[in-house]
């Protein structure tokens, strides 16, 4: 019983990064119907910008000895100026594109992010030290948990709550819904269109920069590809929740978080290597039963 609780609260946490990360594809998907591969290098830089380059490529300034609350603002400052200027040189330009054309140009960006930061960080990784007070474990019920593990689950719940608040209480977040729901139709009505879009990605990129935070002072290791592999279980947690629904995402997270820590805990040892195939045959499975997701996205539907 203990092994399962344990493993219970391994699964919430995971699934709870993969719903940060869900959200941001996912929010970006309703109103531009753009799947933003770039956003992992999202996730990479809010990484490195833990890490200050020297006149050399190879030595670092490591600036998570700042104070709280300077250090995160710092971080999602340079995310979110990074997200909403890839959308004023690249995806500005593609309003009227199809999403094909939308995902080359993703992919595209997304290599051009990766090799930047190979010039100038180098490919070696870096092992850092982010709030190791975090690594230590509290006594729940029998269990011993590591305390950042609670503070993910209660960075994505403050997240959600305060981004559901932003779309359903504030005038740009109702603009944001009008658009997610038809964007022809709230141009018309007088949205301003590219001021919704940019809005939709600085809220990206400060999710980019919680999960970047979060996953360095549980890794403690920066590396070039971090992103990458976060945004494939990110991407797969946004369909199976359901394409451009957010609380689906969430949903999509959890689940996706679920079966790898789950798969990872009861899996014979001889095949626990290969967990993340047996995750993707899983989602193989839901999708052929289930195609368009957990959550059915109405506005989706009309389009297709």
């Amino acid at each position: 019983m203990t092994l399962f609780l344990q493993t219970l609260v391994d699964a919430i946490s995971l699934g709870s990064l993969y719903a940060l990360i869900a959200l941001s594809i996912g929010l970006l998907f309703g109103i531009l119907r753009l799947i933003n591969f770039a956003h992992g290098d999202f996730i990479t830089l809010g990484a490195y910008a833990l890490l200050l380059p020297s006149a050399s490529t190879v030595a670092v300034v490591f600036i998570g000895g700042w104070p709280l609350v300077p250090l995160i603002f710092s971080v999602c400052l340079i995310v979110v100026a990074v997200a909403v200027l890839c959308d004023r040189i690249v995806f500005k330009h593609l309003r009227l594109a199809s999403p094909p054309t939308l995902l080359i140009a993703s992919f595209a960006l997304s290599y051009v992010i990766q090799n930047l930061i190979l010039i100038v960080y180098g490919a070696r990784s870096v092992s850092v030290d982010l709030w190791s007070s975090l690594t230590r474990a509290v006594d729940i019920g029998g269990m011993r948990v590591p305390l950042l593990q609670l503070v993910l689950v209660a960075a994505t719940i403050v997240l959600l709550i305060g981004l559901v608040l932003f779309l359903q209480k504030t005038r740009f977040g109702i603009q944001m819904r009008a658009a997610s729901e038809d964007f022809a139709m709230a141009r018309y009505l007088g949205v301003k269109a590219d001021f919704v879009i940019g809005l939709a990605f600085a809220i990206s990129g400060i999710l980019a920069a919680a999960v970047s935070l979060l996953v360095v002072a549980q890794a403690g290791v920066v590396s070039p590809t971090m992103g990458a592999s976060l945004l494939i279980f990110g991407f797969i947690s946004t369909v199976i929740g359901g394409m451009g629904s957010l609380s689906g995402s969430v949903v999509g997270g959890l689940v996706v978080g679920i079966a790898s820590s789950f798969m990872q805990a009861y899996l014979p040892p001889d095949v626990r290597t290969f967990r993340d195939a047996f995750v993707f045959g899983f989602v193989i499975i839901f999708l052929l039963i289930r195609p368009s997701g957990i959550v059915k996205v109405k506005a989706l539907e009309e389009r297709i």
